[in-house]
């Protein structure tokens, strides 16, 4: 299958819960994360192109200035994960702040399973909203 990703996804070493801050709900867990967007792994299935505030915590490392990431994102795709009773939802963010971005990718070279981060895109391709 023909990958139509255009930024390397980085698959990360540690697990956050993801809420909808509307309503408080969880709704999955991080499984990996990109400068543009991430995915989760839920119970529900979510509909694709709802928008949606999510949150989730930051790890406790003293670099980052908050203690939690909040950011709108559209649903990009929702299938079944290899085990059945799971959901893969793909998440594209909608505005990302500079800030936002020099977290984002502080947690994928400090928690990514596979340290190189050489081949990251560099952050001043990105459209930043402050």
């Amino acid at each position: 299958m023909h990958e139509r990703r255009k930024f390397h996804r980085r698959y990360l070493a540690i697990y956050s819960r993801v809420f909808d801050l509307a309503s408080g709900r969880v709704l999955g867990y991080l499984a990996d994360l990109s400068l543009k967007g991430i995915m989760i792994i839920s119970d529900d299935q979510l509909p694709v192109n709802k928008i949606f505030t999510l949150r989730f915590a930051l790890p406790d490392y003293p670099g980052f200035s908050t203690d939690h990431l909040d950011l709108q994102a559209r649903v990009a795709w929702c299938h079944a994960d290899v085990d059945p009773a799971f959901q893969d939802i793909g998440f594209e963010f909608s505005k990302t702040s500079a800030q936002d971005i020099g977290i984002i990718e502080e947690m994928i070279v400090t928690y990514d399973f596979n340290r190189d981060a050489s081949d990251l895109p560099i952050t001043n391709n990105f459209r930043s909203e402050e």
